[in-house]
């Protein structure tokens, strides 16, 4: 190890120069396996699998069994980096300019582990016999079809006796500023297809023919007639949004057989997926009468709407974001899924990260004085969470 571990920067540059991209390892998991063991935590690396979808490797590391034990969990699994030749700076090269860290993963969310690893050493080399314990829990698989990763990673812990009371997870969280946004919760996702089925043929005889396409305007008009709700406490109003209508005709002179749209509603958690299905059921059906035939294809859904209640570990987490940045963060449930929607089945789990920017784009970015805060800021929520017996 060439690098000192308690430097984010450092760490940071040596995951970016691992070409984790998904579902590769790319050396990032061993990285730390190296770092955690040197520093005393227990570290295994589960390989899942699943027909139809690449192996994955996954990284699990505990230090301490007794007392409270508060989970950091994160991926190191990037997205493609695209066309090479248009970054400034080499994606995996992990070069610093101006002030700024560039590299794939710097803010999504490699960046975010080395923070949360670089203060739990730190934590570590003060305070060996803290009263508690830390986990890590890190997957390659996040970016990919989310299948061998986290859901099962959580499962193989549990099968082991492990046990979590909190976990702050590390993805980038603010849009603007470090400091501004805390994530509480996410908003479920449900996709479905929409299929009118017609007759086909010749334009010029439309009474031989049933055009499905304005069966299909029709019932489209009936889903989003009315809005699904008006939000809620923590959540914004439920929101439908149709994402493609395709009929696949290439001919001009050809009335066809069928018509569908693809919608993906993003919902607050007064609705599940099979709520939620009754809903869109019930809607189609009074929008088609006796006069649309129609199909419904509801895919498989494992995106619940959840919501972590504020309470004294996100005032913990609050509380050190403002005494680094002098920003009192927002509690948000806004933006898309994460891997918080699987460790809420194991313990209450906040969000919190780097400035999410330039994730997934070219030139992808962190500040370095980012990186520094961010690791202050996960230190005050390590020394909270285990106070010393002199505090």
């Amino acid at each position: 190890m060439t690098f000192d571990p308690t430097s984010p920067v450092a760490l940071t540059q040596s995951l970016i120069r691992c070409p984790s991209v998904t579902p590769e390892e790319g050396g990032a998991l061993a990285l730390l396996d190296s770092v955690l063991g040197r520093a005393g935590f227990s570290v295994e690396r589960p390989v899942f699998s699943e027909p139809g979808t690449p192996d994955i490797e996954n990284l699990y590391a505990r230090i301490g069994r007794g007392g409270r034990c508060l989970l950091f969990a994160g991926h190191t699994d990037v997205v493609p980096t695209g066309e090479a030749a248009a970054w400034a700076h080499d994606p995996f090269s992990g070069e610093i300019a101006d002030g700024l860290l560039y590299g794939r993963g710097a803010v999504d969310m490699k960046g975010g582990i080395a923070c949360k690893l670089a203060a739990t050493l730190a934590f570590l080399r003060e305070r060996p016999d803290f009263d508690g314990s830390i986990a890590f829990l890190i997957t390659g698989d996040e970016e990919g079809p989310a299948i061998n990763g986290t859901v099962k990673l959580l499962d193989w812990a549990r099968a082991q006796g492990e046990h979590f009371d909190h976990c702050l997870l590390g993805e980038p969280t603010n849009p603007n500023r470090l400091g501004e946004m805390i994530k509480i919760g996410r908003r479920g996702s449900l996709t479905g297809t929409v299929t009118v089925h017609g007759r086909q043929g010749h334009v010029a005889y439309p009474h031989r023919a049933e055009n499905p396409i304005p069966g299909l305007l029709r019932l489209c008009s009936g889903l989003i007639a009315e809005p699904l709700d008006g939000g809620t406490a923590h959540f914004d109003a439920s929101n439908l949004e149709f994402t493609t209508i395709d009929v696949g005709n290439p001919a001009t002179n050809v009335i066809p057989a069928s018509a569908k749209a693809v919608f993906n509603i993003r919902f607050n958690e007064g609705w599940s997926a099979e709520s939620l299905g009754a809903e869109i059921r019930r809607r189609l059906d009074g929008a088609a009468g006796n006069v649309v035939r129609y199909s419904l294809d509801l895919q498989p859904s494992n995106s619940p709407a959840f919501l972590t209640q504020p309470d004294a570990f996100v005032d913990l987490v609050a509380g050190a974001i403002e005494a680094e940045t002098g920003l009192k963060p927002a509690l948000s449930t806004t933006g898309g899924t994460s891997d918080a929607r699987f460790i809420k089945d194991a313990c209450p789990v906040v969000e919190f990260g780097l400035v999410g920017e330039t994730m997934h784009q070219v030139d992808e970015c962190v500040a370095v004085a980012d990186l520094e805060r961010l690791t202050a800021i996960y230190r005050r929520v390590l020394d909270g969470y285990f106070p010393s017996a002199s505090a």
